[in-house]
């Protein structure tokens, strides 16, 4: 893997696991995550989301429940702590500080 593609896959965990943490409930879909990375400039196919939700997964970060055509993820306590910077993982970006 090339040093570009994997520090977009770090920046692509960073985002699914913030945009979790922005959601009530901590909970989204593969489908509007897939929308959300899009919209931050991380452009993912479905199977890239998926693949990163099974990573998040078996790391301990988000569960999920495959509902046949869609995914409901839903990050853990770990997941909202790498989202908010108060714990890091080497393979998940560092988020960067906000105002």
């Amino acid at each position: 893997m090339t040093a570009y593609n994997e520090t977009l896959r770090k920046h692509r965990r960073l985002a699914i696991l913030r945009h979790l943490e922005a959601c009530m409930d901590y909970t989204s879909n593969a489908s509007i995550l897939t929308d959300v990375l899009d919209g931050v400039g991380v452009t993912s196919s479905r199977d890239q989301v998926v693949t990163e939700l099974a990573w998040l997964k078996e790391n301990g970060f988000v569960t999920f429940e495959d509902a046949g055509a869609f995914l409901v993820v839903e990050a853990t306590a770990r997941g909202v702590e790498i989202a908010r910077g108060r714990a890091l993982h080497p393979e998940i970006q560092r988020p960067s500080a906000r105002r």
